[in-house]
């Protein structure tokens, strides 16, 4: 039985007919047609185009100052000329923050910084967690015991918790904080795999691989890996909107990254006591966090909708 090219007779609904396609195009089709997911992805390019050109977009650095190079003063409103604001005054459509500096930047600049972590943990999460989960779900016995008692132990903690608890002994600062973050992450995605893994090893093509003489790591790596990921696929689609708000909650508590990184759970924590006198400053980058959480989030209902061989009939 073959993986990738596994060849799937169209089906009429999907406006396909005549044709033999490959399930995976089979999957991306259907996402395209989910409004939700398409919703996601647009959100999420938008947000990519920004971080891949904020230093073009953003008018100010993102540490940059404006004492003695304008006539603005800490914590001002926006002023967005098109919707009255003087001409005399210099544009900052996201107003001032704290130290002067021009928060519509920072928000911009803000965007690497988020997908940065969001990506790179998941992709340290999943890493991880598939070994382990393959292992225990493969072999069973008593590396299955270990390995998964262990990550009962960890799934028994509150993942910020035991992440702020990291961090503490670790040290504040953002690297410390994606290591905290992946590592509460791997048993979600140990769970997925190992039950994954447990289903497909009593596929028949793993019997035929074992009984031609394929080794455990061939028919492991080889045979039940490639046909175990669609799960891990939607857990860590989903998992990077948790990353993300994860790493603003422990940079709003001062243990993620350090001014002046702009980071937008930093941004949050730094102005959280002017909510009513300049609320500006906490409305604009709560407003990115939840965008970018929002966007994984229907992205990856809409990928669990398209992966999910109960629809295959129905979409």
């Amino acid at each position: 039985m073959e993986n990738d090219e596994t060849k799937i007779p169209q089906l009429d609904k999907e406006g396909l007919s005549h044709k033999s396609v490959n399930l995976w195009q089979i999957t991306w089709r259907r996402l395209f047609r989910r409004r939700s997911a398409l919703v996601g992805m647009g959100i999420l390019g938008l947000l990519v185009f920004i971080a891949l050109t904020a230093q073009w977009l953003a008018p100010y650095g993102f540490d940059e100052v404006l004492i003695g190079k304008e006539n603005v003063s800490s914590r001002e409103k926006p002023c967005i000329h098109l919707l009255g604001c003087p001409a005399d005054q210099p544009q900052h459509l996201a107003g001032i923050d704290g130290n002067v500096r021009d928060q519509y930047s920072r928000l911009l600049y803000g965007a690497r910084l988020s997908l940065m972590v969001g990506f790179s943990t998941v992709t340290f999460a999943i890493i991880i967690g598939t070994v382990l989960g393959a292992i225990a779900g493969y072999f069973g016995g008593w590396w299955d015991n270990i390995i998964m008692r262990f990550m009962d132990v960890l799934l028994a903690f509150p993942s910020l918790l035991l992440a702020i608890a990291i961090v503490t002994v670790l040290g504040p600062g953002l690297i410390n904080a994606l290591i905290a973050i992946g590592i509460v992450s791997i048993p979600a995605y140990a769970r997925v795999m190992r039950a994954s893994v447990l289903t497909v090893r009593e596929m028949e093509y793993v019997s035929a691989t074992r009984a031609l003489g394929g080794s455990n790591m061939q028919i492991l790596f080889l045979r039940i890996l490639p046909n175990a990921l669609t799960p891990l696929i939607v857990q860590g689609t989903l998992g990077i909107a948790s990353a993300i708000l994860d790493a603003a909650a422990l940079s709003f508590l001062g243990l993620g990254a350090q001014p002046p990184t702009p980071e937008w759970g930093s941004m949050l924590g730094a102005e959280r006591n002017q909510v009513f006198t300049a609320p500006h400053l906490v409305f604009y980058p709560g407003l990115m966090i939840m965008l970018t959480v929002l966007s994984f989030n229907l992205i990856g209902d809409g990928l669990r909708d398209a992966l999910d061989p109960r629809l295959a009939h129905s979409s």
